[in-house]
């Protein structure tokens, strides 16, 4: 088996996650204006890619069992766990202060800590689609690409929104992006990647749903106004929407 091919591609997947770059163009008050538009859309597009995407190929590779809601369950009680462990640390540093949060907050880590579990998922399915053939791995790294953008957008709005500079967000995302190469590593290494794909799927559909119902969506209730309110909720079902035409799409 040729790795080259695997390798390009998820390098190309994960530089998907400089897709930040437009920001900077912005002037730093115009960006934390729409930020909140950003975290709404990733809210939508983290529980779109959890209930569209994650725990439908869960299900259909081993059945809706107790081992795949505990999977979940389990997803979602590890990232409390961590987010109670970051939460002590910045109490007893001080971390947080006021609406623009001055260093990162746990939320932050948790999103980087989700989409890096996603990127793996990506690279074993990047890995197992070339171990088929060159021509089904080149068609499933474009789905993933696609599926990839509007997840780091939104990705980027929450780690800017959470405490990161936008150089630091835009570094921490690629950071985050690089475990897709371990991924496809491990895939192509031991040559099947169902056992690893069966726990890991909805491990990171808890993870995507914890993050999106306990930290983004209780940041949006924030915001009062009714036109903002109103553009969240839109941006937030475009975050679903997207996901959905992925779906239709890929299909």
């Amino acid at each position: 088996m040729n790795w080259l091919y695997p390798i390009i591609s998820v390098i190309i997947v994960s530089a998907v996650a400089f897709i930040g770059l437009w920001t900077f163009a912005m002037k730093s008050s115009n960006l934390h204006k729409i930020v909140l538009y950003l975290v709404s859309f990733s809210a939508g597009a983290l529980l779109g890619d959890a209930f569209l995407h994650l725990l439908p190929e869960a299900v259909e590779e081993t059945g809706f069992g107790i081992a795949v809601s505990l999977y979940i369950l389990l997803g979602i009680i590890i990232s409390f766990v961590i987010e109670k462990i970051i939460w002590r640390h910045c109490h007893l540093h001080k971390c947080t202060a006021g609406h623009h949060h001055a260093r990162p907050q746990p939320f932050a880590y948790l999103n980087l800590i989700g989409d890096g579990v996603h990127n793996f998922i990506d690279g074993l399915i990047i890995g197992a689609s070339y171990l088929v053939s060159v021509p089904v791995g080149i068609s499933t790294t474009l789905a993933v690409i696609l599926h990839e953008i509007p997840q780091e957008i939104g990705d980027f709005g929450v780690l800017v929104h959470g405490g990161f500079e936008r150089t630091q967000a835009l570094f921490y995302n690629f950071v985050s992006g690089l475990a897709a190469i371990m991924g496809v590593v491990l895939a192509l290494f031991l040559n099947q990647t169902t056992a690893v794909t069966n726990f890991l799927v909805p491990f990171a559909a808890g993870n995507f749903i914890y993050i999106a119902c306990t930290d983004l969506l209780p940041e949006l209730h924030k915001s009062v106004s009714i036109k903002e309110s109103l553009a969240q909720v839109l941006m937030f079902l475009l975050g679903i929407g997207v996901m959905v035409a992925l779906l239709v799409f890929l299909e």
